[in-house]
């Protein structure tokens, strides 16, 4: 690796695209979170699952990795990133409208309010 290239660099970044590094790491953090909350629901239940939390970081670490690929104009970025968001929010959708018919939406809305 070259140093001096990096020193020069670093150098020369702009306030702003220190901002969207920023963002583009934290989202890529956001995004990589759904495997490890996988992995970490499958090795207690001893066989591969995909727990709820996984399209949740799957919707807001891609959301965030479309607006990182909208700043950089990358069309494959923005293509892949979108193409994702449709199906995280479709499982989601999927998840809540279970929820609804079987009237877990309305249990858990009990178990949050504190008892009078």
């Amino acid at each position: 690796m070259d140093f001096a290239k990096l020193a020069v660099w670093w150098a020369n970044i702009s306030t702003e695209e220190l901002i969207w590094l920023s963002i583009g790491f934290s989202a890529q953090l956001m995004f990589s979170m759904r495997f490890i909350m996988q992995w970490i629901a499958s090795e207690r239940a001893r066989q591969s699952i995909v727990p709820e939390v996984f399209w949740y970081f799957s919707f807001v670490g891609g959301l965030m990795l479309f607006v990182y690929a909208l700043h950089r104009m990358d069309p494959v970025f923005i293509l892949g990133q979108g193409m994702g968001l449709i199906i995280y929010a479709r499982n989601i959708f999927f998840i809540w409208t279970h929820k609804k018919n079987t009237g877990l939406l309305d249990k858990e809305e009990v178990e949050k309010t504190p008892a009078e």
